[in-house]
């Protein structure tokens, strides 16, 4: 036995030794060596995959906060009943991408859904026994008790207001808001009520969901309990890397993103009917009822579609309201143009005389969408489209942010390359 842990120690910790070469022939070692670095490098990726699992998919923390909160009566909702006490929403697979923003596939009333639930970054470090205190006096807070329900809908108006601009539509959204707050319908709303949903208005996504339920291509919101809230099922991804781990996707070499969108993605025709409902949801974004959206973060990974290959847009974290963006930018101290960068890439020119932002974006959605959908479209296009299809992406690619450009120019373009695709598709079974 004493041998055999000798023999053991010398093959995982010291392949080189001296004493492990005087036992075996020269061809052996090299054996045990390469066995000792395949179980050096299996036990590191397995060590990287746990570590970003553990501090990444946190949601069972989730959970037991939320109903923590909702058993003593400081938030409220349409499946804290389900959540909480009937533990009929089931947790499936993580799909964090960041910490405080908890995501799961998971299954709710017979319906595949999406979960989602923030965690603050206090939260996110410990995980400690006055989690929930902390919890309830950070997020929980708003509005106090003794306030009206007028005093609540002037508080959401002014919200709204400063997130979504100065526009003539928002009384029509505070109604929508309290409406759902109403989840029961009993007409009236309680402190619990619009605790839960003045939480769920500081995620910037369920703002967006909120402001674009009218919009098909927006996952349609199901429920909520205090923050934590469930939309439809997460869509497909159209990127390659998807089903890697979180921390190991950077690993993919973009040589082989078009490759394995050839072999692995959707058909042509169908791609060309996800990027036909891309460009519709650009449209929704421009100039929608309630103001202009901006895509931050403009990657094949937010480009979801459904069973049948209608476009869902994965991810509305990073997409922002236009009035956000430039209260962000607005007065902003910088060298040069990337220090006026909102998200990853809503990016200003720097005025390097008065070292302030400016307003206008360099790119506009469109620009940007078009830079993604020459690498998802002209890949194994039809050879008689390939020429006109390169030359329009083109076109669209070098359009710029200044307003004076935005209205006309862009909507012609676009125009254009929808007709173009839905040539290729009208009358066949992709359309």
């Amino acid at each position: 036995m004493r041998r055999l842990r000798r023999l053991a120690h010398l093959v995982l910790f010291c392949p080189f030794s001296k004493g492990l070469q005087g036992r075996l022939p020269g061809l052996r070692v090299k054996y045990v060596f390469l066995v000792w670095l395949g179980v050096f490098a299996g036990s590191w990726l397995a060590y990287v995959h746990y570590s970003s699992y553990a501090e990444l998919c946190r949601g069972h923390i989730c959970q037991v906060v939320i109903c923590d909160q909702y058993r003593k009566g400081i938030i409220s909702g349409s499946i804290c009943q389900d959540l909480c006490n009937l533990r009929q929403v089931e947790w499936r697979t993580c799909l964090s991408s960041v910490p405080g923003q908890q995501v799961y596939s998971g299954l709710w009333q017979g319906k595949e859904v999406t979960i989602k639930c923030g965690i603050e970054e206090s939260l996110a470090s410990k995980a400690g026994a006055d989690m929930a205190p902390r919890r309830e006096l950070v997020l929980f807070d708003k509005p106090t008790r003794g306030t009206s329900i007028k005093e609540f809908q002037e508080m959401t108006l002014s919200f709204l207001k400063a997130n979504l601009g100065d526009l003539p539509s928002l009384p029509a959204l505070v109604r929508q808001v309290l409406l759902m707050a109403d989840f029961n319908k009993d007409h009236r709303v309680s402190l619990a009520e619009a605790k839960s949903v003045w939480a769920l208005l500081q995620r910037n996504e369920f703002l967006l969901l909120l402001s674009l339920q009218e919009k098909e291509h927006a996952s349609r919101l199901l429920g909520y309990c205090g923050d934590l809230y469930i939309t439809e099922g997460v869509p497909h991804s159209s990127w390659p890397g998807a089903a890697l781990p979180p921390l190991l996707r950077p690993l993919l070499p973009p040589a082989l993103h078009g490759a394995l969108q050839q072999w692995l993605g959707p058909a042509w025709p169908w791609r060309a009917k996800i990027a036909i409902g891309l460009l519709e949801f650009v449209e929704e974004l421009f100039h929608g009822a309630y103001g202009t959206f901006y895509m931050c973060e403009t990657t094949l990974a937010n480009v979801g579609y459904t069973a049948k290959y209608d476009f869902r847009m994965a991810d509305l974290q990073q997409v922002a309201p236009e009035a956000a963006v430039r209260r962000f930018l607005r007065g902003r101290h910088c060298e040069h143009s990337a220090d006026c960068t909102y998200g990853r890439d809503c990016r200003a020119p720097c005025d390097t005389l008065l070292r302030q932002c400016k307003g206008d974006l360099v790119q506009p959605n469109l620009a940007k969408v078009c830079e993604l959908l020459r690498d998802y479209l002209l890949p194994g296009a039809p050879a008689g489209l390939r020429a006109e299809l390169g030359k329009q992406l083109r076109t669209c690619t070098t359009l710029s942010g200044l307003a004076s450009q935005v209205e006309a120019h862009h909507s012609l373009v676009l125009s254009h390359l929808k007709t173009l695709l839905w040539k290729q598709i009208s009358n066949t079974k992709y359309a």
